[in-house]
């Protein structure tokens, strides 16, 4: 009874099954032609989560999207002061006999002290500097009664404090080169004089010697 009863199941299902609408060829190609398609969509999926991984794991690693952090600025080590260059220092020379003085390179006429007041040889140094100063005449052979306003005046002193200095003569502007007039100090013509005022500085150093017989 139940084989029957399954046969005409059989044969019912047979009679309502459909023809296939394409050829078995065809099937078989669209078969694998989806094939193709489902396994490049599992190798697409597999591209895609491990790209997912790498930049999951790049931005543990760097702490934002692929870019490496910067590497700490180094600390800027000051670079040590340059030691200033020594200061220039002038020496001049003094030559009472021939009524000269050398200074960077030019021989200027001066005019010493007379022989009653002869002017101090050696070595001093430049300690001041006057564009003007009055000082008692005496001290330039005017006697005491005059005060007098010498311009482009240098202060030297040697090591024993013996004070003197490099004066303008512009009371006598003939005498530097011709004849000693002063009490002791060194005079010069007055643009001379100035020129000598704007090159020495306090340190500089003026040698003065003379090479024959103080003035009778």
């Amino acid at each position: 009874m139940s084989d029957d009863l399954s046969d005409l199941l059989h044969e019912v299902a047979d009679r309502h099954r459909a023809a296939p609408s394409v050829p078995a060829q065809e099937i078989r190609r669209l078969a694998e032609r989806r094939g193709r398609r489902r396994r490049a969509a599992y190798a697409g999926g597999a591209a895609a989560v491990a790209l997912a991984l790498a930049g999951g794991l790049a931005v543990a690693f760097t702490g934002h999207d692929g870019a490496r952090p910067a590497p700490p600025a180094a600390a800027s080590a000051s670079a040590p002061p340059r030691p200033s260059p020594p200061q220039r220092q002038a020496t001049a020379t003094v030559d009472l006999t021939q009524h000269e003085l050398t200074l960077s390179g030019r021989r200027l006429p001066v005019s010493g002290g007379t022989a009653r007041h002869p002017t101090p040889t050696g070595r001093m140094t430049v300690v001041a500097k006057y564009p003007e100063r009055r000082l008692p005449g005496a001290t330039v052979g005017l006697g005491e009664e005059y005060d007098v306003a010498m311009r482009w005046v240098v202060e030297l002193r040697a090591a024993d404090g013996t004070t003197n200095y490099l004066v303008a003569l512009a009371y006598d502007e003939q005498a530097p080169g011709e004849r000693d007039i002063t009490h002791g100090w060194i005079g010069l013509r007055s643009a001379d004089a100035e020129w000598c005022y704007e090159l020495l500085r306090p340190g500089d150093v003026v040698r003065i010697s003379r090479t024959g017989p103080a003035p009778g």
